[in-house]
């Protein structure tokens, strides 16, 4: 394996660290949780072949990025205006923005509220979703026993004491465990980080580790996801979750519009996502937000590392998508 080339980018008051492939029409790359911009290896190399210039960035709060002390910094308006400040920097007037996990969030606010900049969307995972009723944080569940993840990641100081012990046990846990090697997510057996998570014990002790990495994920690559974690921490990444009431208070501002910009959905048949009562009624009433959406599409077997996981599926149907705007 190449290790990967980066520069460093200054972009809306920080600096942004960037993987940078090929010439030609901008793809921009969001990455999700627990992930950096190194997820998106292989489509920046076959989209850069392909007569694309295609840029990854480190979010905000991960990788080599700057990550800002305030906990109100990881909003997603706040992304977005990052991806903006950068096609700024990068002398670029548009772009199709792809984004997979928390990056698909980020991707369809942005085609939502900027199609002027970004003329086309892909997502992977997380389907475009119209404002949720009540806060999040009364809108997941919680018991006395349990709670749903994003309570576990919002709680100051909790996830990163678990997380960070073994950053390598944290990563092959919850890499395998949200991938389609796990097994299919209608199987109780089957383990998702992404659940409920028991008061006691903690995320990881529910999670089997694996004795092998899944064979999407190479030695090498899986290196570089724990280095860098092992640099940055947890703590950026998680404190996108402690905005979650933030960002929907927001979103109220933005009530009513659609995604009026060409776009593209797909997602594993073994997401994690898809175990969440409602997502498959979510998905199929996708077009009523999204009217210009020209693909939705199950990639069988996969799970919730799209991108990593069937590389050559997401880059035909990402290549073909591109060629027809």
């Amino acid at each position: 394996m190449t290790v990967p080339s980066y520069r460093r980018v200054e972009a809306n008051g920080i600096r942004l660290n960037l993987i940078e492939k090929g010439q030609g029409p901008l793809v921009l790359f969001c990455h999700g949780f627990p992930e950096t911009s190194h997820v998106w290896r292989n489509q920046l190399s076959a989209l850069a072949a392909a007569g694309y210039r295609t840029v990854a960035p480190d979010l905000r709060g991960y990788g080599g990025s700057d990550r800002p002390e305030a906990v109100g910094a990881y909003t997603v308006l706040q992304v977005i205006g990052d991806m903006v400040a950068l096609m700024d920097a990068l002398g670029e007037k548009q772009a199709v923005i792809v984004g997979g996990d928390w990056g698909a969030m980020i991707a369809w606010q942005a085609a939502l509220i900027r199609p002027d900049r970004f003329r086309a969307v892909t997502a992977l995972g997380v389907p475009m979703m119209g404002r949720a009723p009540m806060l999040p944080s009364k809108l997941f569940p919680q018991t006395s026993d349990a709670w749903f993840y994003t309570h576990y990641f919002a709680s100051p100081g909790l996830a990163e004491h678990e997380l960070e012990a073994n950053v390598a046990a944290t990563l092959r846990k919850i890499y395998f465990a949200a991938s389609g090697d796990a097994g299919p997510r209608d199987d109780p057996k089957t383990p998702n980080p992404f659940g409920m998570v028991p008061r006691s014990g903690g995320l990881l002790a529910m999670l089997p580790d694996p004795q092998t990495l899944p064979a999407w994920l190479g030695p090498d690559d899986f290196t570089l996801f724990v280095r860098s974690f092992e640099q940055s921490g947890f703590r950026g990444g998680l404190n996108y979750y402690r905005n979650l009431d933030q960002n929907w208070e927001s979103e109220a501002a933005f009530q009513g519009l659609h995604v009026n910009v060409s776009a593209m959905y797909l997602v594993g048949e073994r997401d994690t996502g898809l175990a969440i009562p409602g997502m498959k009624d979510i998905i199929k009433a996708m077009p009523s937000l999204v009217p210009q959406l020209q693909i939705s599409q199950v990639i069988p077997k996969a799970g919730h590392w799209l991108q990593q996981e069937a590389p050559d599926v997401v880059n035909a149907l990402l290549l073909g998508f591109l060629d027809s705007l």
